[in-house]
């Protein structure tokens, strides 16, 4: 079990102790939930009151909110609360799944791939043609790399992923269990005789940057041609769809269920909420934020919001929901 002394959780946060109690830290709960020898957080003013009765032995809390004194509770101020909370999550989190051996000896690996240093490669994988695995790569068990595919170093690749041929990733990537990068794009045109439908191929890949997650059951579709491109930074929720020849710029956010048609553009920092939907060959510009449950239907400008379906200024919708309610009371 992982242990820290509040002085150490102090440094580790970069805090101001306010005051101190002898306890060492064993985990992290909330502060309606925690015990003694836990640590919690509070990151805004309408939790405040929740400190007067907590039984955590430490709360990390941002500066500007005030706490009545709590004397089995020691208070450690921060600029952010959500920030150092992120940094003691990582202070205590459980080691990953461990390898007996680097290699499984059930994995298939083509002899053709280049295997790179401290590669660790689970049981059932299958690594297939000309495919260049960098070093501290990890594929977990049931993972599959299709021909002719590059993955960065330090990616790591959770069971049931599969990523198909072609396919670029980059460094320091986190793909979830049973992601699908690469499949054909969904594109069909009725046949001449008007009786059926005819599939159009895509030939084309996925390009992935540096530091992209992915989360559980995503989908990152290939191109029709040229490539599919998801830039550095970018984090994506689960349940997520991003469709054939999109491109996403650096630090780009999806949340669940959301989803890109095809020949999407997202500039830098576009931040979409869960289950938006944006039409194909939309460009939404940097910085700009999609509301949930939205349906944009046109370009969005740098740094706008918008929100509802069609997704329009977010102040201008909510002047709407407002009249509509004041029709319905009347």
């Amino acid at each position: 079990m992982k242990s820290f002394s509040i002085k150490n959780i102090t440094s580790l946060v970069n805090g101001t102790l306010i005051n101190s109690i002898n306890q060492e830290i064993t985990g992290l709960e909330t502060v309606t939930n925690a015990t003694t020898g836990q640590a919690t957080f509070i990151g805004h003013k309408k939790f405040a009151k929740s400190f007067e009765t907590t039984k955590a032995s430490v709360v990390i809390v941002t500066e500007g909110i005030e706490l009545v004194n709590n004397p089995t509770c020691a208070q450690i101020k921060v600029a952010n609360a959500d920030l150092a909370m992120a940094k003691l999550l990582e202070a205590f989190s459980p080691e990953a799944p461990s390898f007996t051996t680097n290699i499984s000896p059930t994995a298939v690996i083509d002899n053709t791939a280049t295997i790179g240093k401290n590669v660790k490669i689970g049981a059932g994988c299958y690594v297939g043609k000309n495919t260049s695995i960098e070093d501290n790569v990890t594929l977990y068990p049931n993972s599959t790399v299709f021909d002719d595919c590059k993955i960065g170093a330090h990616t790591t690749i959770w069971s049931g992923v599969v990523i198909r041929e072609r396919t670029i990733v980059g460094q320091h990537c986190i793909f979830h269990n049973n992601v699908s990068i690469g499949a054909d794009g969904f594109g069909y045109r009725p046949s001449d005789d008007g009786r059926g439908l005819v599939k159009i191929p895509h030939i084309g890949n996925v390009v992935i940057g540096n530091h992209v997650e992915i989360g559980a059951n995503s989908c990152v579709d290939r191109a029709k041609f040229s490539s599919t491109i998801i830039g550095d930074g970018c984090k994506i929720d689960n349940l997520v769809q991003i469709a054939h020849n999109c491109i996403l710029g650096r630090s780009c956010i999806m949340a669940g269920s959301s989803g890109l048609a095809g020949s999407v553009t997202l500039g830098d920092g576009v931040i979409i909420g869960g289950s938006a939907s944006i039409k194909d060959h939309t460009t939404i510009h940097s910085g700009a934020v999609v509301g949930a449950g939205s349906g944009v239907v046109g370009d969005v400008a740098a740094g706008k919001t918008v929100l509802g379906y069609p997704a329009t200024d977010a102040k201008q919708m909510m002047k709407q929901w407002v009249a509509l309610r004041k029709l319905g009371r009347g």
